[in-house]
């Protein structure tokens, strides 16, 4: 189902209608505006910073916002700041659920602690490493400059807190575990992982896997572990973490517009790693619709939530294009 609405609406709608899901995976806007953008001074000490507009949020300086990323207005604002937002999100989630959220290495922060104070759990930083991205340093001559090249995405895992024990929890609701089987890499089984034992001194089994005898040494031939990093084509050691370069062209299409467009495969890979066979995905900010695509292509069923109303006409055609499903959209 997709929605061309505010996604504050809609997941308090789904809510009200009783809709839960397995897992949200999104990409919200990033809000990168700077200091003087926000509360138009140029000093953090300023009172303006502690004023009543700031604490506010989006009461206050969000209206001081005019646009974000590359010059975009929907940018703007401070959605992805605000625990209320990832709260909604927590509602409608099963026990365990997990949340992946991409955000900006400079603002990365402000958005994990809005996602902690609503009560996630925050599990850990996925980092997807790239070499193509694009220095956005100002030129202050003599070899100076105001910015480093771009190449990193840094992603939140975070989680609903589970009902009893890890292993109880996926037995009840599918969820709480990471699909690590699903997800291995290719490459050299050289180097072995040992999984403690469900229920030992560090917790449980962290994945799907239906051992009897989780206390072993995974075999070496499903390929290696899935580790927090993934990139973009990098040579030697990199190998052994998942690889995905940044969309291409024809992948992204030439009439979709949105700045963001994040790879199918990595959206895949994603959805893959924390949602259970058969399970929903939920993206209340679905941009272009990549993470719907991926749904589609892994066999989840898939809620998509976009305000823009040009993004979520890009949405609707690129994932009717992938999909035969007739009933798919909701309005």
């Amino acid at each position: 189902m997709l929605y061309n609405a505010d996604c504050l609406n809609i997941l308090q709608k789904l809510i009200d209608d009783g809709v839960q899901v397995d897992s949200v995976v999104t990409d919200p806007p990033y809000h990168l505006q700077s200091i003087v953008d926000r509360f138009g001074k140029t000093s953090v000490d300023d009172d303006t910073y502690t004023s009543e507009k700031v604490r506010n949020g989006a009461d206050g300086y969000s209206r001081l916002i005019r646009t974000g990323f590359m010059g975009q207005e929907w940018d703007g604002g401070d959605i992805a700041f605000r625990k209320e937002t990832w709260e909604l999100a927590l509602k409608l989630m099963k026990p365990g659920g997990h949340l992946l959220a991409f955000s900006a290495s400079r603002n990365y922060h402000r958005m994990a602690v809005a996602i902690e104070d609503a009560g996630f759990e925050i599990r850990d930083q996925l980092m997807w490493l790239y070499g193509t991205g694009f220095p956005k340093s100002l030129n202050l001559g003599d070899g100076w400059g105001t910015a480093l090249k771009p190449a990193h995405e840094p992603i939140v895992m975070a989680r609903k807190l589970i009902e009893g024990t890890n292993k109880n929890n996926k037995e009840k609701y599918g969820t709480g575990g990471i699909n690590i089987d699903g997800c291995r890499i290719e490459g050299d089984t050289n180097l072995k992982t040992r999984v403690r034992k469900a229920g030992s001194e560090f917790g449980q089994n962290s994945g799907w896997n239906d051992h009897k005898n989780v206390d072993t040494i995974y075999d070496p031939s499903k390929g290696r572990f899935p580790a927090n990093v993934i990139h973009d084509g990098l040579k030697e050691d990199w190998a052994r973490y998942f690889y995905c370069p940044k969309v291409s062209k024809s992948e992204k299409g030439e009439s979709n517009s949105h700045p963001t467009v994040k790879p199918i495969a990595l959206m895949r890979y994603l959805c893959r790693l924390v949602t259970p066979k058969g399970g929903t995905v939920i993206d209340p900010f679905m941009g272009s619709g990549s993470t719907g695509i991926a749904c589609k292509e892994e066999g989840f069923e898939f809620i998509g939530i976009e305000r823009e109303k040009e993004y979520f006409e890009i949405a609707e055609k690129r994932i009717s294009y992938s999909s035969q499903q007739k009933d798919l959209f909701k309005y």
